[in-house]
């Protein structure tokens, strides 16, 4: 990878519904070098696919939680019965396994704390080997940019 890709991730991340044509005009490249770059970075599964950031409001989705998960014990298939499950849940967007005092890391978006409660209580509990929850409720995100540094 070379500053040329490294610029398109740059552009890409910022409009991923920029052309090829406006990708190449900036980047000082013909568009079909452009367009050749571009796809030996998608091919290569630098760039994983295209999206529309939505307005979590918007869509009724408007609290934003992270939770730390402790299993009751760490074995590797409560780990994968635990990862599965976690798959399924539409309301979880993220989830990370953690060192540290805890096993994972969840974040996820409900429309507000009654919704939270019922998803806590009905959902999360339920999980394979959920020993303990600690939840931390967003009252502003700062910055939520999920560009990448490249």
């Amino acid at each position: 990878m070379d500053d040329i890709d490294r610029r398109i991730l740059r552009l890409l991340q910022r409009d991923g519904r920029m052309t090829n044509i406006e990708l190449a005009r900036t980047i000082h490249l013909s568009p079909a070098a452009t367009l050749e770059r571009v796809r030996r970075l998608e091919q290569g599964g630098t760039i994983r696919g295209y999206a529309a950031r939505l307005d979590p409001e918007a869509v009724q989705l408007g609290l934003l939680v992270f939770v730390q998960i402790t299993l009751d014990r760490t074995s590797p298939d409560l780990f994968e019965q635990f990862s599965n499950a976690v798959q399924t849940i539409p309301q979880i967007s993220e989830c990370y396994m953690v060192t540290g005092g805890f096993d994972y890391l969840i974040k996820a978006r409900v429309r507000d704390m009654t919704a939270y409660r019922s998803f806590l209580g009905r959902t999360l509990t339920r999980l394979p080997g959920i020993r303990q929850t600690h939840t931390y409720t967003v009252m502003e995100e700062v910055k939520a940019d999920p560009a990448l540094p490249v």
